[in-house]
């Protein structure tokens, strides 16, 4: 029977259509319907995919990430070791730049998807210029007690240098000015009531330098860093002195970079940062914890200078924070402190340039760390 405006029968259509529902609701009770069939597509948060959380993509992708070895990319080899990014549909590949100038256009321009930064002037003045890089994550801060970036004195001095005070007339080995390096610097004499005229500074670039120079006594102490740390201190050329942490207790030394192209593609960026901070986990979960160390271990021997695994019991390692949170007013101390110095020419928005949203969401999805 057709329904329209020259509908004939209406009583008798009434009751067919009464007794076919009667039928199907018959019909229903012996043989339930099965269930709706859902198909996954890559916009779903949830599928059985080996993560557990986020479907892995649709096709393949590849993210060229800027890394030099550092231990602080820990988070990035781990989740390449352990399959976290395959789990994704994420292939990741290394790319070495032979500076930081170099890496910065490159991610800006999108050749480079993810990049490890430290803070500089010329990093910040290439963001007030126009170079449109994002700092997205933590890659790296010193730990309470257990600095992987700190002060070292020579055997010369052990009975000299008691406290930052006794710093005044002695000749202290930093890296360079107007960096992380140069920052912390600073800050160590303010925190020991000294001005830089109180002190020498000298200028030595290459960090293994600095062992021969503190062993030679051209140097009384240096501001270095791990594994050359721990290395200096099994050969007897310097001993720890205290800890960074005295005199900078949240200083972010160095930072997860990425291009505003990737940023672009939630798809990708949110699935990548998900693997990388289920490595930075593992890390945590290995150095903090004492939990599979030593299949992190070989992961970082592997992808590190660190060759030694016996080593890794005696270096103190980067803070890496395992939701990915950094300390951004320490970011922008940094930059007032360049600025000051007369280093850095322009203006940055920081609320453009820091964009936590990536690691935040990442963190919503995978679940905060315990």
């Amino acid at each position: 029977m057709k329904w329209g405006n020259r509908v004939k029968g209406f009583k008798y259509g009434w009751m067919m259509l009464l007794a076919a529902m009667l039928v199907l609701a018959a019909c229903a009770k012996q043989e339930p319907a099965p269930p709706t069939k859902v198909e996954t597509t890559p916009d779903d948060t949830v599928s059985e995919a080996p993560s557990g959380d986020l479907s892995p993509l649709e096709k393949r992708v590849k993210v060229l990430i800027a890394e030099d070895g550092a231990a602080s990319g820990a988070g990035f080899y781990i989740a390449k070791e352990k399959g976290y990014f395959e789990d994704y549909n994420i292939e990741v590949e290394f790319a070495d730049f032979a500076n930081s100038d170099d890496m910065l256009p490159a991610l800006a321009a999108g050749e480079v998807d993810i990049a490890g930064g430290v803070s500089t002037a010329s990093f910040f003045n290439a963001i007030a210029q126009g170079i449109d890089v994002r700092i997205i994550a933590d890659k790296g801060h010193n730990m309470p007690g257990k600095s992987y970036f700190t002060f070292v004195i020579g055997n010369h001095m052990v009975d000299k240098i008691k406290d930052y005070p006794d710093f005044r007339g002695k000749k202290i080995g930093v890296s360079s000015r107007n960096s992380i390096d140069g920052y912390i610097y600073e800050e160590m004499l303010k925190h020991a009531g000294l001005t830089e005229d109180d002190v020498e500074y000298v200028h030595i670039a290459d960090f293994s330098a600095m062992l021969g120079a503190i062993n030679a006594g051209t140097i009384d102490a240096a501001l270095n860093i791990e594994p050359l740390i721990a290395q200096g201190v099994a050969k007897g050329f310097h001993v720890r002195f205290k800890d960074a942490t005295d005199y900078a207790p949240e200083s972010q030394i160095a930072m997860v970079l990425a291009s505003p192209k990737f940023m672009g593609e939630e798809e990708i960026s949110l699935r990548f940062m998900a693997a990388y901070l289920k490595g930075v986990r593992d890390y945590n979960d290995a150095f903090f914890k004492g939990e599979g160390k030593e299949e992190i271990v070989d992961i970082m021997v592997k992808h590190t200078a660190l060759k030694d695994p016996e080593l890794w019991d005696k270096v103190n390692v980067t803070g890496l924070d395992p939701d990915g949170r950094m300390f951004v007013d320490d970011i922008k101390k940094q930059y007032e402190t360049y600025k000051a110095n007369g280093a850095i020419l322009g203006d940055i928005d920081f609320d453009k340039a820091v964009d936590t949203s990536l690691a935040e969401e990442a963190v919503e999805i995978i679940g905060e760390y315990e």
